[in-house]
């Protein structure tokens, strides 16, 4: 074996896509010193998107204090890349991880991606990447829209309190004098539209928090709200492909921003030329924290293994565990799924054994395929 790509997502809460890329690495170093390999640490969109494409093009890190999912201040940061783009993850202002046992989708605020934005407009940028992935949120960016200056208001004319909860008493949108001079191109990890059966709250809001009583308030909102953003702004976004990303952060970036969309692994894959990188390899790793049905709706096992199929490279996902429907992805140019996690465990004994469990899958899986190959050469 020549040459080996190693393509993988970080795993949330335990390793980042540098450290699978660096664990995979040094085994395979010792197990094919003479073997040629890439590492492309990989996001979509969600957590590690700013430090890929730092890693990629150089540039520094931006450090500010930003209002969380759960309304208190916390920490926060930002990319700027040499050619002057600001690239931002929402999920470092309004992400899953901030709200610890406390999930609560009614109330968690996408304000501190609004704030994110304007500190980055006030310090001279003019286009942004936003990742659009790993939302504690499901208020479909009103908040980011308030801390912009927009304005909500009910039937009555009273400001309605921008949380996912109140959505649905929106009946009029007060545009702010000025806006900061943005051009957002919005990087998603899914494709599902605002509503619906596959849309932000039905697909996403369990893993939030919600249960079927809160399902059935947010998705009745999030209809609502959509409504209104065509009835005061003119946007059709309820349909569109990734709109519902980030609890419908990814219609808020067009609506409110004028902003547009594009499935992230795909900008990072293009801006790498992954394609050359593994014209001439002998095999991909790719992988995630958990592989399940969503995974194919643009996440990095789905990207990546799309464009492995293409060039007819052979494409493993190693990953932290599988998930139902996780077999679906097999369509999409991944050839075998295995999992780090052997047994039973709590996430915090994961966190203390990730990295040896990663080592061992690692060269697990590169002696079955050294050995099939040495076969095929007698």
């Amino acid at each position: 074996m020549k040459k080996i790509v190693l393509a993988p997502d970080s795993f949330k809460g335990t390793m980042s896509a540098l450290e699978v890329c660096q664990i995979q690495e040094a085994t395979i170093r010792g197990m094919l010193p003479d073997c040629r390999i890439e590492m492309l640490p990989m996001a979509d969109g969600g957590e590690g998107m700013t430090s890929a494409y730092l890693a990629l093009f150089g540039g520094e890190e931006v450090h500010l204090t930003v209002t969380g999912p759960h309304g208190r201040p916390q920490a926060a940061y930002y990319g700027i890349l040499p050619d002057g783009r600001a690239v931002m993850e929402m999920a470092i202002a309004a992400g899953l991880p901030a709200m610890g046992d406390q999930k609560n989708p009614l109330t968690a605020t996408t304000f501190g991606v609004g704030e994110m934005l304007l500190h980055a407009a006030q310090h001279g940028v003019k286009r942004v990447l936003l990742g659009l992935g790993g939302s504690a949120t499901n208020d479909c960016g009103i908040g980011m829209a308030s801390a912009l200056g927009y304005r909500f208001l009910d039937s009555t004319g009273e400001e309605v309190q921008p949380q996912a909860r109140n959505l649905g008493r929106v009946e009029r949108i007060i545009k702010p004098d000025h806006l900061p001079e943005l051009d957002i191109q919005a990087a998603c990890d899914v494709d599902n539209p605002l509503c619906g059966p596959r849309g932000a709250t039905y697909v996403f809001g369990p893993q939030k928090g919600a249960d079927s009583a809160m399902l059935e308030l947010l998705e009745a909102g999030m209809c609502h709200f959509a409504e209104k953003l065509h009835q005061e702004l003119g946007a059709e976004v309820a349909n569109q492909p990734g709109a519902g990303a980030a609890g419908g952060l990814g219609a808020a970036v067009e609506a409110f921003l004028g902003g547009s969309r594009k499935p992230g692994i795909e900008m990072l894959l293009d801006a790498a030329h992954f394609d050359d990188m593994i014209a001439d390899a002998d095999l991909v790793l790719t992988g995630e924290g958990r592989i399940d049905q969503q995974s194919i709706y643009g996440k990095v096992p789905f990207g990546v293994g799309n464009r492995c199929k293409k060039a007819g490279v052979p494409c493993v996902a190693l990953c932290g565990s599988i998930g139902t429907g996780a077999e679906a992805i097999y369509d999409y140019g991944v050839t075998a799924i295995f999992s780090a996690v052997t047994g039973p465990a709590s996430f915090e004994k994961i966190q203390q054994t990730c990295r040896n469990d990663m080592n061992r899958l690692t060269e697990s899986v590169l002696r079955l395929i050294v050995r099939s190959v040495a076969q095929k050469v007698r």
